[in-house]
């Protein structure tokens, strides 16, 4: 994060690429004489490439695109990024099971990294917007650093916070998706790899959806409907899993699967669950590089990434104890997972009451009304403004806060506080002179 802030993003973005175009021609010759030690060290080379990667991709975004185009810049690469997992996950097992496989796969990861780096050619210039030394960078101090300025401001930490559960959640399915089809759902690997499919695509689905609903802007009061949906399609599709009683040894292919009309409720359930998942992380991504400030906003991406690592071990740990120690079935699993995401939900909305309010004004008036918004360019990214607004009556005051992409502050008359519901909703963003 510290040498993404003050560097040209540009430039180390192209020295990674160079990197990786090291480590995967490296990692060719490994693949071709099948030296494991050699692979397992490129494997650590190509996560702490990763590592470097991670904060400058995110923090790049903020810095060439308008603030009205941030939301779909994050769309797109969340959804380039399941997709191309997606992908990679499914010819991998194809390439290896051909003649040759094993060079075919030397020859692919080195054409990757070509294109990678051509690519990263074509970024412009992004030039340094931190004032500190790179130099200066230590490893624990620096890791710590990242964290507690990210902590600084709650919103933030929120936003990692809830990103990182969606991490969490997401650990728990990917892991558990082969025994998941092997113990409950009498399938073989070609399953395996179609739940994996539904739950990319659902993701980059949801990335999608979310950028056409956003109208221009990071709109925070779609996140509510991701995280309900989260929990209400894992729990339908946990009551979805057929009961039937197979022969021992029968297995399910990909198409008497799919053939089967018990497993639709499953597949659709499980395709839901990813939707739900993209429209919930691309305004969080969106928000934390909107409200960290320039210098520092790939360190807040860094935070992030730390904290999301923290939580995908969590997710192990608990798969761990529950399933191995106290002999749990993989849906009482997901089952507690939905449960506690409801609970991460009422926890940052509780910390971040901005979160809430942009949702229930989200709700009222995109449901109740038809608007577009002229000039929203005119309210200042940082720094102190007055809006002075036009007063037909009290609705207006939700029209302007869903048409700010800033935290408002309004002055309403001190009679409002004796309707209870009024006085606890409109608190932290109402001045009562």
């Amino acid at each position: 994060g510290i040498v993404a802030d003050n560097m040209n993003k540009a430039k180390l973005i192209r020295r990674l690429k160079l990197l990786e175009l090291i480590i995967m021609s490296t990692a060719a010759i490994a693949i071709i004489s099948q030296s494991y030690m050699v692979m397992l060290l490129l494997l650590f080379l190509t996560g702490s490439q990763s590592a470097y990667f991670g904060p400058v991709k995110y923090s790049l975004l903020p810095q060439a695109l308008s603030e009205a185009e941030l939301v779909k810049g994050n769309a797109l690469v969340e959804m380039g990024t399941f997709l191309s997992i997606l992908v990679g996950t499914l010819s991998a097992g194809l390439v290896v099971s051909i003649d040759n496989g094993l060079t075919w796969a030397a020859i692919i990861v080195c054409v990757l990294a070509i294109c990678g780096y051509l690519a990263s050619r074509a970024i412009p210039s992004l030039p340094a917007q931190g004032d500190l030394n790179p130099s200066k960078f230590s490893l624990f101090s620096g890791t710590w650093r990242c964290i507690s300025k990210a902590r600084q401001t709650t919103s933030i930490w929120m936003a990692i916070l809830a990103i990182s559960w969606f991490w969490f959640l997401g650990a728990t399915y990917l892991t558990q998706f082969p025994n998941f089809a092997k113990l409950h759902l009498h399938a073989d690997a070609t399953v395996v790899s179609l739940l994996l499919a539904l739950f990319s695509v659902g993701i980059a689905v949801g990335s999608y959806v979310c950028e056409r609903f956003s109208f221009g802007h990071v709109e925070l009061g779609l996140l509510p409907f991701g995280v309900l949906g989260l929990s209400v399609f894992s729990f339908d599709m946990i009551g979805a899993i057929p009961l039937e009683v197979v022969e021992p040894g029968f297995v399910y292919s990909f198409e008497s699967f799919i053939g089967n009309a018990q497993h639709y409720r499953v597949m659709i359930d499980l395709f839901l669950v990813g939707l739900s998942g993209g429209i919930f992380i691309v305004p969080l991504y969106a928000f934390i590089q909107t409200r960290a400030e320039k210098q520092e906003c790939a360190q807040a991406i860094a935070a992030n990434n730390i904290i999301n690592a923290l939580f995908m071990v969590g997710s192990a740990v608990l798969s761990i104890v529950l399933l191995g120690v106290f002999q749990w079935s993989i849906p009482e699993l997901f089952m507690l997972v939905g449960v506690l995401n409801l609970i991460v939900l009422l926890y940052v909305y509780s910390q971040v009451p901005e979160f809430t309010q942009r949702f229930i004004c989200y709700l009222l008036i995109h449901v109740m009304y038809r608007f577009h918004v002229l000039g929203r360019d005119h309210i200042p990214t940082h720094g102190a403004a007055i809006i002075f607004c036009n007063h037909v009556c009290y609705v207006v005051a939700l029209f302007i806060m869903v048409a700010s992409t800033r935290p408002l502050r309004f002055l309403l008359v001190n009679s409002l506080t004796v309707f209870p519901f009024l006085n606890y909703f409109f608190r932290p963003s109402v001045l009562f002179p």
